[in-house]
């Protein structure tokens, strides 16, 4: 499948606009994390950009969430590393490759960095740093839907915590203007 094809895909399945803005953070993370791992940047975003392709959906079943996206993908010329990913994404299944380890950790860093931001004085991501992101990461009661643990899983991947923020701050500022930030 290619890029156009799924990011209408998405379009035509995901009506809220801050979840297209959130399939748009995490592709580009997981691009910018397949570049560091020498691995397929187009397959890797491709995960990034479809990953909640059913999340309205399955909202209200969240143990269908990642499942109905993979039987839409399933007919589609869709590569099954990222099938695989897209199912273990929330959890359902087992995480076997470094593809579905990165998603899985990538999904919600991308939100506490956007919490970070919209908190942040000048509300730009430009403005942002590690420092100011890692903070906000240890205050428990900020954003208090994130997953710290999920996000600690960057561990299984190689990279320490600090250097996966770098990564997707990196990456989600290239974004922007896309983004609204």
């Amino acid at each position: 499948m290619k890029r156009a094809d799924a990011f209408k895909l998405l379009e035509l399945k995901l009506k809220n606009k801050n979840l297209i803005k959130h399939s748009l953070a995490v592709e580009a993370c997981m691009k910018r994390l397949a570049k560091k791992f020498d691995e397929d940047t187009e397959m890797w975003g491709l995960a990034g950009l479809l990953h909640d392709l059913d999340y309205e959906d399955t909202k209200d079943d969240f143990s269908r969430h990642g499942f109905v996206t993979a039987d839409m993908l399933e007919e589609q010329d869709v590569d099954d590393q990222v099938i695989d990913a897209i199912k273990a994404h929330p959890g359902h299944t087992e995480r076997k490759t470094v593809m579905a380890k990165a998603l899985f950790a990538v999904d919600p860093l991308t939100g506490l960095i956007v919490a970070a931001c919209l908190m942040h004085p000048e509300k730009k991501l430009d403005a942002l740093n590690r420092e100011f992101v890692l903070k906000r990461f240890k205050e428990k009661s900020f954003a208090r839907g994130v997953s710290r643990e999920q996000i600690r899983a960057c561990l299984d991947i190689g990279l320490l915590l600090e250097d996966f923020v770098d990564v997707c701050l990196e990456a989600m500022k290239e974004i922007s203007n896309d983004l609204g930030m």
